[in-house]
């Protein structure tokens, strides 16, 4: 096993807080007003739907983690589904990509949250000189070594998850438990349909479990367990958050102010110092996010890369392949946040998401649902789910936005002819459907 990886040094409760840790945060603080957008009045029920496609989904990643638990995670499963291929390939690398995605998502989230904060409107330069300036934090961060991520990681999950769930409470109290987010303007339910694909993104991070299970205990019992009840934990949460939130503004205010949504909510239920409090806890939540999510990503890049999956150069940069691949994923993320808005890239990682997530339930329904005890109906289930969700949601982006529909083509292109022609260059050795795998 690789040394960086350490058999039997999380418990169920650390992967619980590691599983929470990363879901909460730009999933509640950035996405509430941009569901609220496409669903409507009907926007809190968006996050319970979306859990529920989730738990189909998360279905699979038990299954596999608990026949293999690997720190291989979602490249493992890629690899035993469909051998060193480029499918295997292209699809891990667009999970890759939509979590860098959400690093951008979550820095422009912070950015918004600390300009409102200090009282002014987000928007022009600002908005992407911030949110760079946090990515460039959480690299240095991530270069002091893992030990600073984990304890880090651990005390921010606790005070994200208790404090967002707090203020939900707080909120909901003050407002008088009144739901004052209606509206006349019917969205109709391809519009709710479409806002499940970013619910779901509120949920994807129990995938980081997965990517763990080497090093949970118990592994073929507890990662399925951490991922349930860190999705449970999450539709609470959730739910608190939206009824809050729907409380205390209008519709047309929880979309005038869908980047910052939390806070907007937050003075009138709570007060000036209630606001400021939100303000902080945000600040918190994207900060401790986008640092987990470095680490989360520049890890994966690395297992492809000790995978054969991805190519890897150092670019006369000193180090291991890890440091390497810590740089690429800020690079990257820094680019995306400057140069698309938050609804942009939140949309784009729907894409990049949902596709890989479909790749994966085809792969181990057509070739490992009987090797791992898989009932091929949930799996066919997962499948139809993500794929009605994702079809919504490109025709009412298509309508509104079609220019990021293909962006996310064009991407998705990129990134299969890209490793198509490493793979055809740098045949991987090993067989079709076979992976070393940890811990089994």
């Amino acid at each position: 096993m690789n040394p960086e990886y350490r058999k039997n040094s999380l418990s169920l409760t650390d992967a619980v807080a590691m599983g929470t840790g990363v879901m909460i945060g730009a999933g509640i603080l950035a996405l509430t007003g941009q569901i609220a957008e496409l669903a409507g009045d009907l926007f809190p029920l968006a996050f319970l739907a979306g859990a529920v496609v989730t738990a189909f989904s998360a279905y699979t990643y038990i299954k596999m983690s608990n026949a293999w638990p690997s720190a291989g995670g979602i490249g493992m499963i890629l690899k035993k589904a469909y051998g060193p291929t480029t499918m295997a390939a292209g699809a891990a690398l667009l999970m890759a990509l939509s979590m860098v995605i959400n690093e951008s998502l979550v820095a422009r989230t912070f950015a918004a949250y600390l300009m409102r904060g200090l009282g002014m409107e987000p928007g022009g330069w600002l908005v992407p000189t911030i949110g760079v300036g946090l990515i460039v934090f959480a690299y240095l961060v991530n270069a002091s070594g893992n030990r600073s991520v984990g304890l880090l990681s651990q005390i921010m999950a606790v005070l994200k998850v208790g404090g967002i769930a707090l203020f939900g409470i707080a909120a909901l109290w003050a407002g008088g438990i009144s739901f004052e987010a209606t509206s006349e303007t019917e969205t109709g339910a391809a519009g709710f349909v479409a806002s499940l694909a970013l619910a779901i993104l509120a949920f994807k991070g129990f995938t980081t479990i997965t990517n763990s299970g080497a090093e949970i205990t118990n592994p073929h019992r507890n990662v399925g367990r951490a991922i349930i009840i860190s999705i449970a934990i999450c539709v609470v949460v959730y739910l608190l958050v939206a009824f809050a939130v729907g409380s205390s503004l209008s519709l047309e205010r929880i979309v005038a102010a869908k980047d910052y949504a939390l806070a907007e909510a937050a003075e009138p239920a709570l007060g000036q110092t209630g606001f400021y409090l939100t303000v902080a806890l945000a600040l918190v939540a994207t900060t401790s996010g986008v640092i987990a999510s470095v680490f989360a990503v520049s890890r994966m890049l690395a297992m492809l890369t000790d995978m054969k999956m991805i190519p890897h150069s150092h670019f006369g940069m000193p180090g291991t392949i890890r440091d390497h691949t810590l740089v690429y994923t800020v690079v990257i993320a820094g680019a995306v946040t400057v140069f698309f808005d938050l609804s942009r890239i939140a949309s784009l990682g729907a894409f990049f998401y949902l596709v890989m997530d479909i790749l994966i339930h085809w792969g181990v329904w057509r070739h490992l649902r009987q090797e791992i005890g898989a009932k091929g109906g949930i799996l066919l289930m997962a499948i139809g789910l993500d794929a009605i969700v994702l079809g919504a949601f490109t025709v009412i982006k298509w309508q509104s936005d079609p220019t990021i529909v293909l962006v996310a083509l064009a991407g998705m292109a990129a990134v299969f002819t890209f490793v198509h022609v490493f793979l055809r260059l740098h045949p991987p050795a090993g067989g079709h459907h076979h992976i070393e795998h940890e811990n089994t």
